[in-house]
């Protein structure tokens, strides 16, 4: 063989050994599904947005086919925008079903970000369009849900369901803080998709809060009610 050859051939092994370990990775966050499979459709939950100075926190709630063979499904942190972009389309046409439930700024101030969350997770799980028989979450127990739950510490990273749903919601929520940029100008929310960076904290002292802010996150950067 030729050198090129010899490259070429090397290139493909280390490219079947990295697919080779990804379906292996991919089948180790299969476990909580296949231990409750027995019970039906079981539904990954997971929420975006807990911690920004502004928008809405999003939650996802997807149902993955059982022999679900989407690779590189993540906790949406540890992926690019771009992976995550192309893992939502993927979602998106193979889960037997998928949803989003959102919780406004306004309603986040009224009623906390915890019980905001709970909303949307609820949100989401009454918009599938099949009823799960069990729910995965990352770490909470969502309080007025009739469906058996798990809740799982870093799901998003250990539950295939989960990390779904953790996509389905950030794509979900980035896009919408993109449009929210060209209404309410010089935050910077396409970028900052509305979480405290020191340019967003910058332009929230300068130009006080827009109608998306939350005003029980923002005490520390502004004086008084500075709302438009």
């Amino acid at each position: 063989m030729t050198k090129a050859q010899l490259k070429e051939a090397e290139r493909l092994r280390k490219a079947e050994e990295k697919l080779k370990a990804e379906k292996e990775r991919i089948e180790g966050l299969k476990v909580y599904e296949r231990e409750y499979e027995h019970l039906g459709y079981v539904c990954g939950i997971d929420e975006v947005g807990r911690g920004p100075l502004a928008g809405p926190v999003v939650a996802g709630a997807v149902i993955l086919p059982k022999d679900c063979d989407i690779l590189y499904i993540n906790d949406s942190k540890k992926l690019t925008e771009k992976k995550r972009e192309q893992l939502y389309d993927v979602i998106a046409q193979k889960a037997v079903a998928w949803a989003v439930g959102y919780a406004s700024p306004e309603r986040i101030d009224e009623i906390n970000i915890l019980q905001a969350t709970y909303e949307a997770m609820r949100e989401a799980i009454s918009n599938l369009s099949v009823r799960p028989d069990i729910l995965l979450n990352d770490a909470v127990t969502i309080p007025g849900v009739d469906i058996k739950q798990v809740p799982i510490i870093k799901g998003d990273a250990k539950s295939i369901s989960i990390g779904a749903a953790s996509i389905m919601a950030k794509v979900t929520r980035d896009r919408l803080m993109v449009d929210y940029d060209k209404v309410f100008e010089g935050y910077g929310f396409a970028s900052n998709k509305g979480y405290g960076s020191a340019a967003h904290i910058e332009a929230l002292k300068k130009l006080g809060p827009c109608p998306i802010h939350r005003r029980s996150f923002i005490g520390n950067f502004v004086n008084g009610d500075q709302s438009t």
